[in-house]
């Protein structure tokens, strides 16, 4: 045991770092939105009334959805191990965001020796934004660490698993299809530098047969609704004039951009000057490795691999034609981590350490924990409880008024604390609850277009409060129609 602890201390020491980073106080410090409340809603559904559910959430453009393996797997299994607290799928996400950080060490001691392994995983398990998108549940959180296994596997010649990690990655964001043209140039390189050639296609068949039978699911959704989900992702690349372009080449200018944001977010904690001199700083390092391997006509395979998997992830994200926020690039994550640990570790030791040391203070100036803690879990408990309570255990109907949100989150509560709150389509009661976050929006539930407080009919405001920073009213008839002051 103390052998084991003297040679793998540096990594559990950068493990236990992560865990403290992702887990301390995950129950305040987790995103508690609609998303989540959706996902938990249907998940809770599954687990107490056996509804089975074909499809997985829905993308943010488009009338597409996901495949449904992110609720089966890991909501599923952290609603039970919690009793449906959602706290328990965050804390999965967040698990699987610490072994994330042990497989880019794994893999990188593997491909570039320890010392890049120290830093690649360090200083991923500091990253701000990757500890941000580490502690809460929501689907594209858990891509890194299944992109990171579908190339390492596909390196390796392991089909199945690969397959496997495909499947997952692919059930948390379509922007993993992009790390399938990386795929299709290492698949073809081992194929023509095997003697197993037939083994090789024998195993890419079977591969591709269980990835097609992952697709069961959402081909029996479409079945039952005349094709819902293929229309949709027809229609995304038919009428493409505002979402993405199919023309490589009008990528090329927008890398360079898209690079230094990259590493602007994961590197330099967001500070844009330092991302900047970060990014020209890893340009240059990698502009004169490739002229060293070139020079000694010993090409790196793993570093060419990452180096591939950086670039093509970049002109795929290029050829987008919106905004592209962080979580879009989780399938990016690793490689920038593998490939910087990497040139770094090649610098001269004052320079490396000097780096790390930089690199290292920043992230921590900007880590999440410095911040206090948003409380939206507890938050939308306090609320939902302050609503039954101002109930008196009469039927009711809830709305909610927000820029950012929708009422998923509500309902999960409203529903676990068997609340008799109906639905305005179905029943209008006597009273109204509307939730408003004063976040980008006027707080005025009178006169208030959104529908679900407009078809509850002419109203007065009979109480309010706050909890949190956010109002809650409680509405009652005002059959007369007088407007309020």
């Amino acid at each position: 045991m103390k052998s084991f602890l003297r040679r793998f201390w540096p990594i559990i020491t950068v493990c236990l770092i992560a865990a403290i980073f992702r887990l301390y106080r995950i129950s305040d410090y987790m995103e508690f939105l609609g998303d989540q409340g959706r996902d938990v809603v249907i998940v809770r559904d599954f687990l107490k009334n056996g509804n089975l559910f074909f499809i997985g959430p829905q993308t943010s453009i488009g009338n597409m959805y996901l495949g449904p393996f992110y609720y089966y797997l890991f909501v599923a299994p952290g609603l039970l191990l919690f009793n449906f607290n959602p706290v328990g799928p965050a804390v999965i996400v967040a698990l699987l965001g610490i072994a994330t950080v042990y497989l880019v060490y794994l893999i990188s001691s593997k491909w570039f020796g320890r010392s890049a392994a120290l830093i690649s995983s360090l200083l991923y398990a500091l990253s701000p934004v990757v500890i941000k998108y580490s502690d809460f549940s929501w689907n594209p959180n858990v891509m890194p660490l299944f992109a990171l296994l579908f190339v390492y596997f596909i390196v390796e010649n392991r089909y199945l698993p690969a397959s496997l990690a495909f499947i997952i990655c692919l059930n948390s964001h379509f922007l993993s299809l992009l790390l399938l043209p990386l795929v299709a140039i290492i698949w073809i390189k081992n194929l023509i530098q095997s003697q197993h050639r037939p083994q090789i296609i024998k195993h890419t068949l079977f591969a591709i047969t269980i990835f097609i039978l992952s697709l069961v699911p959402q081909i029996l959704f479409d079945i039952r609704h005349h094709g819902q989900n293929l229309n949709a992702i027809i229609a995304f690349f038919a009428q493409r004039e505002t979402t993405v372009s199919l023309l490589p080449y009008k990528a090329i200018p927008l890398i360079p951009a898209l690079f230094d944001q990259v590493n602007t977010r994961l590197l330099a904690a967001k500070y844009e000057t330092f991302g900047l001199i970060i990014s020209l700083f890893f340009a240059v390092l990698l502009v004169f490795d490739l002229i060293r391997q070139y020079r000694s006509r010993n090409l790196h395979f793993q570093f060419i691999t990452v180096l591939l998997w950086l670039l093509i992830g970049l002109t795929g994200l290029a050829l987008y034609k919106q905004h592209i926020y962080d979580h879009y690039f989780g399938f990016l994550y690793p490689a920038v981590f593998l490939l910087f640990g990497y040139l770094l570790s090649r610098l001269p030791n004052f320079v490396l350490i000097t780096s790390v040391i930089i690199l290292v203070i920043a992230s921590l100036s900007q880590n999440p924990l410095r911040y206090p803690a948003p409380g939206q879990l507890a938050t939308t408990r306090k609320i939902v409880s302050s609503i039954i309570d101002a109930s008196n255990s009469q039927p009711f109907n809830f709305a909610l008024l927000a820029k950012m949100n929708y009422d998923s989150g509500y309902r999960y509560f409203l529903d676990m604390y068997q609340a008799p709150v109906k639905l305005l389509d179905n029943t209008i009661t006597d009273q109204l609850f509307v939730v408003c976050e004063p976040f980008q929006i006027d707080c005025n539930p009178i006169n208030n277009p959104e529908w679900s407080v407009a078809a509850f009919g002419w109203a007065k405001i009979d109480s309010s409060w706050e909890i949190n920073g956010i109002n809650i009213f409680r509405l009652i008839h005002n059959p007369d129609g007088i407007k309020e002051d």
